[in-house]
C-alpha cells in the first residue's frame, strides 16, 4: 500500500495516528476491556485500508506470543503442585517466624518467583500465605502487602520472562535470557535490597510478637503445601529444562516462544499421560482454560494497531523527534527514556507504551551508530518501564490484585494512602538505576 495517498480524504499517518490515540485512550480509562478495544482498533486499520490483512500478520509478533502461552502452561500445571505456597512457609520457618525476618523472606520470595511467573500470578500465590501467617503471628499484614506489590514487579524486572515489557524487548530485540540476567540482575538485587532495608527500618518497632505466636508458625508443616508430589518433579524438572534452554537458546538456535511452548507440551504431557479418556481431555480443556486470553488477544490487537503507525510512519517521525530533542546523544537518550518511561507508566499500561516505543527507537538506531550502542537505552526502556509499575495503585495489574484481596481480609489499601509508599519506592529505584545506567554506560 502507498501509505502517501489519502485514504477517504484523509492522510493515513493522521488516520493512524488518531485510531491508535482514541484506542489507548479508552484502555487507560478501563471503561471497556483492553483487549475488546485492542481488537477493534486492529480491525479499524484493516477496514479503513492502512493496512492488508497480510500486513496485519506481519506486524503481530508470534514469538511473543508463544512465549506468554507457553509459560501460562508450565506455571499453571505447577501451581497445582503447590511448590509456590511450600517454599513460602519454608522460607517463614528458616527465620524462626520472625515478624522482621519474615518480612524480607517473602519479599524475596515474591521478587524470585516473579523472575520466572507473571506478577499476578505470584501475588495470587504469596498472598494468601501471607495472610494466614501473619495472622498467627498477631501482626498487621500491610507491610507485608506493600513490599509484596514492590517486590513483584522489581523482581520481574530481572529476567526475559518476568514481565511483558521485557518478552517484547526480547523478542523484538532478539535478546536471550541470560543477556537481561548479566546486565538488568544486579540493579534488581541493590534496588531491593534498598527496599527491604527501609521497610525494615520503618516497621521494626511494629513488627513484635512473643514467642507462643511465632511457635504456632513453627508448627506449620510445610510438607502439607505439597499437593502432588509426583507433579512437583515433574514440574521441577521441566521448568529447569526450559530455564536451561533459554540460558542457551542463542547456541540451540532455538526461539524462546518454541522454548517456552515446547515445554508447555512437555508437561501437558507429563501431566495427563496416565490419564484415560474424558477425564484426560477435561484435564487438558481446564489447562487451556487458565491460559489468559485476555492478555494473549490484546497483544495481537497492540501489535496491529502500533504496526499501523510503523507502516504509516507515523513512528520513524517520533523517532526524528526524539533525536533532535536530545541532539543524538546517546547518554540524553538514557536518561530521559528511563525516566518517561517510568512516569508514563505509573499512570498507565506500560504494555501498550513499551510495545508503541520499540519500533520507535528502532528507527533512532541506523542514525546513532546501530543496535550495539543504542542498548543503554534498550535497558533504561525495561527499568524504566518495570520499576515505574510500583508509582501508583493502577500502575501494574498486581497492585490492584492485591489490594482487592486485602480488601476481601479487611485490610484498605487506599489509591492515595497507597501513593505515601509507591512514590518513594518508585523514586528509589529509578534514581538507582539511573546511577546504574551512569556507571554502566554513561561514564
Amino acid at each position: 500500500m502507498d501509505t502517501s495517498t489519502l485514504i477517504g480524504g484523509i492522510n493515513p499517518a493522521l488516520l493512524a495516528t488518531i485510531i491508535v490515540t482514541i484506542a489507548y485512550f479508552i484502555i487507560f480509562t478501563e471503561k471497556v476491556n483492553r483487549a475488546i478495544v485492542a481488537l477493534l482498533g486492529a480491525a479499524v486499520m484493516l477496514i479503513s485500508g492502512i493496512l492488508t490483512q497480510k500486513q496485519a500478520l506481519e506486524g503481530i509478533d508470534f514469538n511473543t506470543l508463544a512465549l506468554l502461552i507457553g509459560m501460562m502452561i508450565i506455571v499453571s500445571i505447577t501451581e497445582k503442585s503447590g511448590l509456590f505456597q511450600f517454599v513460602a512457609i519454608w522460607g517463614a520457618k528458616k527465620v524462626g517466624a520472625s515478624p522482621r525476618g519474615l518480612l524480607a523472606v517473602l519479599a524475596i520470595v515474591t521478587a524470585v518467583f516473579s523472575g520466572f511467573l507473571d506478577n499476578v500470578t505470584t501475588v495470587l500465590l504469596i498472598v494468601p500465605v501471607t495472610l494466614q501467617i501473619t495472622k498467627k503471628l498477631e501482626v498487621s499484614p500491610y507491610p507485608y502487602l506493600l513490599i509484596e506489590i514492590f517486590a513483584s514487579n522489581i523482581g520481574g524486572t530481572a529476567t526475559l520472562i518476568g514481565d511483558p515489557p521485557n518478552i517484547l524487548l526480547g523478542s523484538a530485540l532478539d535478546l536471550t535470557f541470560m543477556d537481561f540476567v548479566k546486565v538488568l540482575t544486579p540493579v534488581v538485587a541493590v534496588v531491593m535490597g534498598a527496599l527491604i532495608l527501609s521497610f525494615d527500618w520503618f516497621w521494626k518497632k511494629k513488627l513484635i510478637c512473643d514467642s507462643d505466636k511465632k511457635a504456632l508458625v513453627m508448627e506449620m508443616n510445610e510438607a502439607e503445601a505439597i499437593k502432588d508430589k509426583s507433579l512437583l518433579i515433574k514440574s521441577l524438572c521441566v521448568l529447569a529444562l526450559v530455564v536451561v534452554s533459554f540460558v542457551f537458546a542463542r547456541k540451540l538456535f532455538l526461539d524462546n516462544g518454541t522454548i517456552a511452548l515446547t515445554g508447555a507440551a512437555l508437561l501437558l504431557l507429563l501431566y495427563t499421560f496416565q490419564i484415560k479418556g474424558h477425564e484426560r481431555e477435561d484435564k487438558v480443556a481446564e489447562i487451556f482454560a487458565m491460559v489468559d486470553w485476555t492478555t494473549i488477544f490484546f497483544f495481537i490487537g497492540l501489535f496491529v494497531i502500533v504496526y499501523g503507525l510503523e507502516i504509516t510512519g507515523v513512528l520513524g517521525m517520533l523517532g526524528t523527534e526524539f533525536i533532535k530533542v536530545t541532539d543524538g546523544s546517546i547518554h540524553y537518550m538514557m536518561y530521559l527514556i528511563l525516566w518517561v518511561s517510568a512516569i508514563f507508566s505509573s499512570a498507565i499500561d506500560n504494555i501498550p507504551f513499551v510495545a508503541t516505543m520499540i519500533p520507535m527507537l528502532k528507527t533512532v538506531e541506523e542514525s546513532v551508530g546501530g543496535r550495539e550502542v543504542m542498548m543503554p537505552v534498550w535497558w533504561a526502556l525495561s527499568l524504566g518501564a518495570c520499576f515505574g509499575g510500583n508509582g501508583t495503585l493502577v500502575g501494574a495489574s498486581a497492585n490492584v490484585v492485591v489490594a482487592g484481596m486485602a480488601m476481601r481480609n479487611g485490610i484498605s489499601i487506599s489509591f492515595m494512602k497507597f501513593l505515601l509508599w509507591s512514590i518513594p519506592v518508585m523514586l528509589m529505584s529509578v534514581v538507582i538505576a539511573n546511577l546504574f545506567l551512569l556507571f554502566e554506560f554513561g561514564m
